[in-house]
């Protein structure tokens, strides 16, 4: 079964969010396994600057990435998938027997620092708008879900 873990800078706030994750969490155990560890986010003061703050926030995620892991990290300069390539690129990477193991991280305010960034085996994008981390981590949940679903040549509307 393949193992997903998002490692997230921040947590979810409010109510609807926290909802949205659990549904999704639930219709997903039934093709993954997956994890969610929320880092709290650096805070941000005159005498740090976004890179240092960035920087910080690097050190707590490369604490706790998991080895030997295929890496997808949300930028904006990353590469946009229609839910069917997506749903194709997730069915690639369960078959290429990476252990079958992914992280996606989704960094904070911010950004991700350069570190980050350029671990990543893949930068994807959902698009050139910016969204909060909220949004984008329980969008990535639905395109993970919408992506097994595909994959299962199940119908899906939600």
């Amino acid at each position: 079964m393949l193992h997903i873990n998002l490692i997230v800078l921040g947590k979810l706030k409010e109510k609807y969010w926290v909802e949205a994750q659990q549904e999704y969490l639930k219709r997903l155990s039934a093709f993954c396994k997956i994890q969610i560890t929320e880092l709290r986010e650096e805070g941000f003061s005159e005498k740090d600057n976004s890179e240092t703050t960035k920087e910080k926030e690097a050190e707590k995620i490369l604490k706790i990435l998991p080895k030997e892991n295929f890496i997808i990290v949300l930028d904006s300069t990353g590469t946009q998938f229609s839910s069917e390539n997506f749903s194709k690129k997730i069915t690639e990477l369960e078959q290429a027997n990476i252990q079958n193991n992914i992280t996606f991280i989704i960094g904070g305010p911010l950004g991700l620092h350069k570190k980050i960034l350029d671990l990543a085996d893949l930068k994807l994008s959902f698009s050139k708008m910016t969204f909060t981390h909220q949004m984008v981590k329980i969008f990535l949940l639905e395109q993970i879900y919408r992506g097994f679903m595909i994959k299962e040549n199940r119908k899906y509307h939600w």
